[in-house]
């Protein structure tokens, strides 16, 4: 018997765990608001602040840069010194900077509050992640990705709608404050609960993984003899490869000057250094930032390279419909931000639904999902054409984008449980962080793709040809991820809880 199945028959859960996934939900909820309610407010905050073009990109591309450039090395350092204060220090990053932000007199203390407001976003993510499989354990575990997959589509519907209503309320130059200023009482309640909750102790400065330094109960005697190190090198090395692959794009649509692409080949370079390293680093008998060998495990392979490319493709979805809305047929912010309304409910629904039932159907789920989303986004395309012959209202995009949503809902989540069911608990948030990572990259490369191709189209002709370019790429790109999905489905035998 291997340790870690060794681990899972000793396991006992917390009883403090449903308080933990209360709290990790509430984080969430913020943050991701955070990151759907500033979309939104980007003109007004270019008219409060008299910023550039290229200022309000970087409102974006700071923050960007930040989330996924520490997203594996914090999710590392939450295994090695417990999730709990890490996750902590993120939230209380993200509530102080969004303070500044909220403050900010000018386009740069914007942009440096925007930068260091990743970085909190970058080191709480993960933990949530990983707390999730630290306190979770078979069908329950499912529940709680179920629950966390909810939380996710609450957020994103209600971040833009919330934005257009400050921005309606407090103006054109001040409303926008107002949409950083939401996040601080979310941060003070979730910081104060963090501490009230969280079982003890916080901190594990010696081992990581370790069910007894956690607070779970289980036998932590494997992480006990090996102490674990940060590996400061694989983070720099790891960090710098994913900045120089994200940059290029997140600065594509601000008109990215040539040199920038020659980051690209640095970036995988790079990436080639890490992968050396870490190998290196594992020979010589320690404890490497990430254990290569979680990629034999198909589970996780093949979950990575999935949600990958489906950020690739569907990330652009709401880029595309809010421009359409908003610069197409001329509704404003808010008008724009309730066309995802039935889709994110419905996102929320599927996602608690899904959760319950994944290792029952396993990616079987996730392939339906996906199959749903394609519907979803074919009959978009026919509501886009059919407005332009003036045959339909563009308010059947509210059924249309519903159906993305209650496929989505049967992908991330559950996607999400399966690929992390046979990591390591040691390495639960590291792994966590390459999957975060991967969707950081495939949403970056995506968007910037995405839109230059329905742009190109639009330039030479009009808003629904535009549109519909778009939407055809993300088809074929959210097709590659279900070809993915089958694969799994086809070659190995389902994951037991």
């Amino acid at each position: 018997m291997t340790t870690e199945r060794k681990q899972e028959t000793a396991f006992v859960p917390d009883p403090a765990r449903w308080r933990v996934l209360s709290v990790l939900l509430v984080t969430i909820f913020m943050s991701l608001v955070g990151v759907s309610i500033v979309n939104v407010a980007l003109p007004s905050i270019q008219t409060g602040l008299g910023a550039s073009q290229s200022e309000i990109q970087w409102v974006l591309s700071g923050y960007a840069l930040t989330f996924g450039v520490v997203l594996v090395a914090s999710g590392r350092a939450g295994d090695i010194f417990g999730r709990g204060p890490l996750f902590i220090a993120g939230v209380v990053t993200f509530t102080l900077s969004s303070v500044a932000a909220g403050f900010a007199a000018d386009p740069l203390m914007l942009n440096v509050a925007r930068f260091v407001q990743g970085l909190g976003s970058g080191l709480l993510n993960p933990q949530a992640v990983g707390m999730i499989q630290q306190y979770f354990r078979g069908t329950e575990r499912g529940k709680a990705f179920g629950m966390f997959g909810s939380m996710v589509g609450i957020s994103v519907a209600i971040g833009p709608v919330l934005g257009g209503a400050l921005i309606e309320l407090g103006g054109v130059q001040q409303g926008w404050r107002w949409t950083f200023f939401v996040n601080v009482p979310v941060g003070i309640v979730a910081v104060v609960l963090a501490l009230l909750w969280f079982p003890r102790p916080l901190l594990n400065p010696r081992h990581s993984g370790t069910a007894a330094a956690q607070g779970n109960g289980g036998n932590g005697s494997d992480a006990a003899a090996q102490p674990r190190q940060l590996d400061p090198v694989a983070a720099a090395l790891l960090g710098l490869a994913v900045l120089a692959l994200l940059l290029p794009f997140v600065e594509a649509r601000a008109g990215v000057s040539a040199w920038l692409w020659a980051l690209l080949p640095v970036g995988l370079l790079l990436g080639v250094l890490w992968l050396l390293w870490e190998r290196r680093y594992k020979s010589s008998g320690r404890s490497p930032m990430v254990d290569l060998a979680i990629f034999k495990t198909q589970s996780f392979s093949d979950g990575t390279l999935l949600i990958g490319l489906y950020f690739l493709g569907v990330t652009s979805v709401w880029v595309l419909v809010a421009q359409y809305m908003q610069e197409g047929l001329g509704h404003s912010a808010l008008e724009s931000g309730t066309v995802g309304l039935p889709n994110a409910v419905l996102s929320a629904v599927t996602a608690n639904l899904a959760g319950r039932r994944v290792f029952r159907y396993g990616r079987k789920l996730v392939a339906v999902g996906m199959v749903s989303v394609l519907v979803g986004l074919g009959l978009s395309v026919l509501v886009i054409e059919l407005r332009e012959q003036a045959l339909v209202s563009e308010w059947w995009l509210l059924a249309t984008l519903a159906l993305v949503g209650a496929g989505q809902g049967a992908v991330v989540s559950p996607n999400q449980t399966l690929t992390l069911a046979e990591v390591p608990l040691q390495y639960a948030g590291s792994a966590g962080g390459i999957m975060q990572t991967a969707q950081r990259v495939g949403t970056s490369v995506g968007i910037a793709i995405v839109t230059a191709v329905a742009f190109t189209v639009l330039g030479a002709s009009d808003w629904a040809q535009g549109i519909t370019a778009g939407f055809a790429l993300i088809a074929v790109v959210i097709g590659a991820a279900l070809l993915v999905a089958i694969h799994d489905v086809r070659s190995r035998r389902p994951i037991n809880p």
